[in-house]
């Protein structure tokens, strides 16, 4: 079935409250290929935060897309991001997943670049023209594009590509939201998450800003929280979901579990209420209270297309997904915290991030188990065609649990992946 074949991959009719999904958008070779190719190809990709490289030297490999990328800080402290490849006979230069380096070098015939990228020498420089070192062919090359915003950082493989602070677009506000919860700046905590999930990517992406499954998929998560709050419904408050436009989305919302910043919950007792009111008074300062309270009292579940989600709820995630065949993904996530936390902040941060976001939490093995199970269900995807993602269709401001949010997506997928345009639910039967 050809990726660009007569047969809609959406269904949508807005007198209707109308939008479907074609199932074989998830199962299909074709589209899966077309989508390495209309997607991947020519997005921002996140490659990693600016924390992660501290001192000169230091380097961090890392395979996006399917590239193999050598991301370091070269000795005069300026980020790099070079295809990691040798110019010579195309080994992969840099074996190691991250260290600290002066220089690398290939192991198949000994050539040696900087961390810049310049070849600095090889055996038998003799052998070669006087100028050859001088030659940029003969250097590790840069991605086609890099750029970063707020220290974190992006590549793409287009060299066309808009610039980066225009591509985000509106989802910028959220960045910031999120990195002013201190004037001291954010960093990755040590470590990352990595597993995998045998299902499309883009259920990943369907279920990172989904806030309609939350009760019911993670019933025992939130039984607990009835037990260890005063009060489920405080501090909750409800919320909305956000197209930010070019496939960006976001939910932000009120929950009623604790936030390291800075909302405090009866399970942390007298000291960690003490913390967190100091928290709040210093964002207070920094910001005004309007803009404290946003910071502090609201989650928010951040989507940057086509892969990205940071979420900002009672941990703060930064996560990655690549998809390596229709029905299998590879995940990697990060813990992000203020430089300046206290240790008792730091301890309950990376608590909540393995209660509920780590690979043996209570949230993610229930969000695998659950696409994995529509994996399976779409085996089904010649007879039972379609997805709905209608709820909260025609309000004039969805909430947080509608799924306005996946429309977003879906909208600039399909915008990106078939040009023409998506056909009525009238045109074709439902």
């Amino acid at each position: 079935m050809s990726a660009d074949n007569a047969e809609p991959a959406l269904l949508v009719d807005p007198a209707q409250r109308i939008f479907k999904v074609a199932r074989r958008n998830f199962v299909d070779r074709e589209i899966f290929e077309a989508e390495k190719e209309r997607l991947f190809d020519r997005c921002w990709l996140y490659l990693g935060h600016s924390s992660e490289l501290p001192k000169p030297g230091d380097f961090i490999t890392r395979s996006v897309a399917g590239r193999n990328i050598l991301f370091a800080r070269d000795s005069k402290q300026r980020l790099r991001a070079l295809l990691n490849t040798c110019p010579h006979r195309g080994a992969q230069v840099c074996r190691e997943r991250k260290g600290n380096a002066k220089s690398f070098q290939c192991f198949y015939h000994g050539w040696t670049f900087s961390a810049d990228g310049k070849l600095r020498g090889q055996p038998g420089e003799d052998s070669y023209p006087e100028d050859f070192k001088a030659r940029s062919t003969s250097n590790m090359q840069p991605v086609p594009r890099y750029e970063s915003y707020r220290d974190f950082n992006f590549i793409s493989f287009d060299p066309d590509i808009v610039p980066l602070e225009q591509y985000l677009g509106n989802a910028k506000e959220y960045l910031d939201v999120i990195c002013d919860q201190t004037g001291a700046g954010m960093s990755i905590v040590a470590g990352s998450q990595e597993y995998s999930i045998r299902a499309n990517w883009k259920l990943l992406t369907e279920n990172s800003i989904d806030g309609y499954h939350a009760v019911t998929t993670h019933a025992s998560y939130f039984d607990i929280l009835m037990n260890t709050t005063d009060n489920m419904s405080a501090g909750t408050g409800g919320g909305f979901g956000y197209d930010l436009g070019g496939g960006h989305a976001v939910l932000e919302y009120g929950a009623p579990w604790g936030r390291p910043v800075a909302q405090w919950i009866p399970g942390w007792g007298e000291a960690g209420k003490t913390e967190i009111a100091r928290q709040y008074d210093n964002l207070v300062a920094l910001y005004g209270k309007e803009r404290a309270d946003r910071i502090a009292l609201k989650n928010r579940n951040l989507f940057i297309f086509p892969n990205l989600v940071v979420n900002d709820i009672m941990a703060l995630t930064v996560r990655t997904y690549f998809p390596m065949a229709p029905d299998y993904m590879v995940i990697n996530a990060w813990a992000l915290a203020p430089n300046d936390e206290t240790a008792w902040a730091r301890k309950y941060r990376l608590n909540n991030f393995l209660e509920f976001l780590g690979p043996g939490g209570f949230a993610t093995p229930d969000d695998a188990e659950a696409l994995e199970h529509c994996q399976r269900g779409f085996k089904n995807s010649k007879e039972a065609l379609w997805n709905d993602i209608s709820k909260g269709m025609g309000k004039d401001k969805p909430s947080h649990n509608d799924e306005l949010q996946m429309r977003a997506f879906w909208t600039q997928w399909n915008r990106l992946m078939f040009p023409t345009p998506v056909p009525s639910i009238k045109d074709v039967a439902a």
